[in-house]
């Protein structure tokens, strides 16, 4: 069994891939190492599937790529490349998003329309219900987007359902509600909360902290995107961690965990921020048997274990 992994030396993407290896799938991995954040890191990330038996990696960007070597002998597509960042995404930057997110995903649906694929499981995003008035938030929820990077993952999420209603795409979308643990992007809100508490530096928070999220462990979101590959074609699925969390009780947590005392620098409210994401996973609970294991605490103190072994802290 081949799987093709986009994105695959990101936070998510690698793990996705460690974990079919295990689960006896050969794995080829693309990425193009796009500037967001060090190479180095993504090298890192690679660290522990470079060189193992049934890995390949290519590096290479889908927008611009000859895509049919890619899909070569491939049973099922996870398209997890993207490019991230909800403040990065307004102004020029944002034909890096159109690119990187709409084009890339928009090549890759027309080449594997004539394949026999399994699954076509693609990474979407919270970022498409914007500041739902519905909370928990529904798969049947309006769409409202409240950042160009939403507007981008919107985009890749409907176009999976286009390509499943016309061509028979085996698509599955999966709608990941903020994703946190070991390999974590460094721009990233728990990344950088612990690394500034084991700094002593300045924990900088946008708000007052009392916004909430559905942070989801990532080791959840790897078997919630591996039950997809059983997920009803054409269909979007919440994958969410069940219980939203103000950033505050966060910090709190991470406190207790470092021993540390917290200092907090807040700033104004940034463009595109969301003010509570809750995810309403009971379709995904029924159609994947998705139940998020990993509670708050326990996820938190595999990425402080994490943190402190890659960065030395």
């Amino acid at each position: 069994m081949l799987a093709l992994v986009t994105g695959a030396a990101g936070f998510i993407g690698s793990s996705l891939s460690q974990r079919l290896l295990e689960l006896g799938w050969r794995v080829r991995g693309v990425d193009c190492f796009s500037d967001y954040y060090p190479r180095r890191l993504k090298e890192q990330n690679l660290s522990a599937l470079l060189g193992r038996e049934g890995f390949e990696l290519i590096e290479a960007g889908l927008e611009k790529a000859s895509l049919e070597p890619l899909l070569e002998g491939v049973e099922a597509v996870f398209h997890l490349a993207a490019q991230a960042g909800v403040r990065a995404s307004w102004g020029e930057e944002f034909r890096i998003y159109t690119d990187a997110n709409i084009l890339a995903t928009q090549r890759l649906l027309e080449a594997a329309k004539d394949r026999p694929l399994k699954r076509f499981v693609f990474a979407s995003s919270s970022s498409v219900y914007g500041d739902s008035l519905s909370l928990p938030t529904g798969e049947e929820a309006g769409f409202a987007p409240v950042s160009p990077y939403g507007v981008s993952k919107l985009a890749g999420d409907q176009l999976c359902r286009l390509y499943h209603r016309n061509f028979d795409v085996p698509t599955v979308a999966l709608r990941y509600f903020t994703v946190y643990g070991p390999r974590q992007r460094p721009d990233m809100a728990f990344h950088r909360f612990l690394k500034a508490l084991l700094q002593d530096q300045a924990i900088r928070i946008f708000g007052d902290g009392s916004q909430s999220r559905d942070f989801t462990f990532v080791g959840d979101i790897v078997e919630g995107t591996l039950a997809a590959l059983e997920g009803r074609p054409g269909q979007a699925y919440n994958l969410g961690g069940n219980r939203p969390v103000e950033l505050k009780e966060v910090v709190g947590l991470m406190e207790s965990l470092t021993g540390r005392k917290a200092r907090l620098e807040l700033l104004p409210t940034a463009r595109g921020d969301v003010r509570h994401t809750s995810a309403d996973i009971t379709k995904a609970g029924r159609d994947l048997g998705y139940r998020p294991r990993t509670g708050l605490e326990e996820g938190l103190e595999r990425e402080l274990a994490w943190l402190k072994k890659a960065f030395g802290l």
